[in-house]
C-alpha cells in the first residue's frame, strides 16, 4: 500500500505516514549552505534542503519558504551537491597506486600494468576495500568500474556504493575472439545479481570479429557500453597508418599483426559502425579525440557520452582533452578517475578542480552536473541519485573552502549523508 502523506508538512519537524491504519511519526531534517546545487535546477543562494530520516529528499527551499521553519536548520559554510558519480573507475588496480611511473605515455603504462597487475588476491582485495571505502568518504555514491575478474564483487555486495561493472573484452587476434566472448559473459554471469554488461577495452586491443559478436549480443540485450577512446596518439596512428608505438607493442605480445591493415581514418571513425546503435555508450579519455571525430559521432545519431579522467591524462601522458570542442554538441559529458595506476587518488572533487585549473572559464554550475546527474543518467540510476529534487536518495556532499559559488584550489569535501 502506498504511504497517505497527506499529513506531511515541509514546515514541521515531524511528519506522519499512515501506513495500513497506523501512523507512523518520523524526524525531519534542515541542512543549509550558502548555495544549495540541486543540479537539475538553478543553484539557491542560502537555500534548504528538507530530507527525512531515511536520506530522501523532501523539499529544497529558497529563504523565504525556510523562514517559518520551526525546527533546527544546520547551515554550512560552501556548497551542498548531491553525491558524486564516478562513472569510469578500476578498482581491481587499486593494489597499483604508486608503482607506475608518470609521464611514460600509454603504451608503456600499458606494459607496466600487464607486468604488475598480477598479485596475492589477499593484497589486491585488501586495497579494492580499502579504496571503496575512500570513494564513499570522498562523496562517490555510484561507480561505472571496469573489471577483468571476479574479485570485486565481494567487495561490491558489501558496499555503501551502487557499482555497474564493465566487463571487458581484450583480444586484438580475430582467432580468439569467440573464446574471449565467451569468457566474458561467464564472468558477467558471475557477477549477478549486480548490474553488469560486456564492452571493449579500446579500439586498439578488439579485434573487427570481436566487436561484431558485441554488437550482436548488444542488439538482442540490453547491455551498456564503455570503452576507452584516444588516449594516446599511438592509437589512431596504428588505424591511419599501421605505424607508431602500437606495432612494436603487439611485438613485444608476440602478436602477429598480420592480419591487421592501415584504415585511413582516426581509431574512433574506424570503430564507430562496429557500435550498436540499441546501447548507451561512453566513450572515456577522448585525450586525442578532434572536431571531425566529434562530428562522426554526432553523425551517427547513436547516444554517446564523454567521459574525461583529467588526473590520469595528466598522469601517463601529460595532456588533458580539448574539453572546449566538445561543449557545442547535445553529448553528454561525465567524469571518471580511472584507477590507482594512474592516479593518486580516487576523487572526484578533485578531478573537477584539475578541470578548474586547466578550463576555468567552466563553471562549477557546470561541471557539477557532469559528475552527477549526467553519470547517474548514464547508469539508469538517475531516478534516485544525481540531483536533490523530491524523492530522491542521492547523498549529499558539502563543498568546503569555495570562492562564492565556484571550486577554489583549496577546495575540499565532506559526506553530509
Amino acid at each position: 500500500m502506498k504511504p497517505n502523506l497527506s499529513q506531511y508538512s515541509i514546515l514541521n519537524t515531524h511528519y506522519s505516514l499512515l501506513i495500513n491504519n497506523s501512523y507512523f511519526c518520523f524526524m525531519l531534517r534542515y541542512l543549509s549552505a550558502d548555495y544549495i546545487f540541486p543540479v537539475s535546477s538553478e543553484p539557491v543562494k542560502d537555500g534548504v534542503v528538507v530530507l527525512n530520516e531515511s536520506g530522501e529528499i523532501m523539499d529544497v527551499l529558497n529563504p523565504t519558504q525556510s523562514s517559518t521553519i520551526p525546527g533546527t536548520i544546520e547551515h554550512f559554510q560552501g556548497i551542498i551537491t548531491p553525491g558524486f558519480v564516478n562513472s569510469h573507475c578500476h578498482l581491481e588496480l587499486s593494489h597499483l597506486h604508486g608503482k607506475i611511473p608518470e609521464g611514460t605515455g600509454l603504451v608503456s603504462f600499458v606494459k607496466n600494468v600487464i607486468s604488475q597487475r598480477t598479485a596475492g588476491e589477499e593484497q589486491v582485495l585488501s586495497a579494492m576495500k580499502t579504496n571503496d571505502r575512500l570513494m564513499f568518504e570522498n562523496g562517490i555514491v555510484a561507480v561505472g568500474d571496469i573489471s577483468n575478474n571476479h574479485l570485486s564483487k565481494s567487495i561490491k555486495q558489501n558496499s555503501s556504493i551502487y557499482y555497474h561493472t564493465f566487463i571487458e573484452l581484450l583480444g586484438f587476434d580475430p582467432e580468439k575472439a569467440e573464446a574471449v566472448f565467451n569468457r566474458a559473459l561467464e564472468l558477467k554471469s558471475e557477477f549477478a545479481p549486480f548490474p553488469a554488461s560486456v564492452v571493449p577495452h579500446a579500439p586498439y586491443s578488439v579485434s573487427e570479429k570481436l566487436f561484431g559478436l558485441l554488437r550482436e549480443y548488444s542488439e538482442r540485450h540490453e547491455n551498456l557500453c564503455s570503452m576507452h577512446n584516444q588516449e594516446s596518439r599511438a592509437e589512431n596512428d596504428l588505424f591511419i597508418s599501421k605505424s607508431g608505438e602500437f606495432p612494436d607493442f603487439y611485438k613485444w605480445m608476440k602478436q602477429d599483426l598480420n592480419f591487421f591493415n592501415a584504415r585511413y581514418q582516426s581509431s574512433i571513425q574506424c570503430i564507430l559502425p562496429l557500435l550498436s546503435a540499441k546501447q548507451k555508450t561512453l566513450l572515456v579519455h577522448n585525450t586525442f579525440t578532434k572536431p571531425e571525430d566529434i562530428a562522426a559521432m554526432v553523425a551517427s545519431g547513436k547516444e554517446i557520452n564523454w567521459c574525461f579522467c583529467p588526473n590520469a591524462n595528466l598522469y601517463i601522458e601529460g595532456k588533458l582533452p580539448e574539453i572546449n570542442k566538445f561543449l557545442d554538441h547535445s553529448h553528454k559529458i561525465t567524469v571518471g578517475t580511472d584507477s590507482l595506476a594512474s592516479n593518486d587518488k580516487l576523487c572526484i572533487l578533485s578531478e573537477l578542480k584539475v578541470l578548474k585549473e586547466h578550463f576555468p572559464e567552466l563553471p562549477f554550475s557546470q561541471t557539477i552536473r557532469w559528475a552527477t546527474l549526467n553519470g547517474a543518467a548514464f547508469l539508469g540510476i538517475d531516478n534516485r541519485y544525481g540531483s536533490i529534487e523530491k524523492g530522491k536518495t542521492p547523498g549529499l556532499n558539502l563543498v568546503k573552502n569555495v570562492n562564492g559559488s565556484e571550486l577554489a584550489p583549496y577546495s575540499t569535501i565532506k559526506k553530509l549523508i
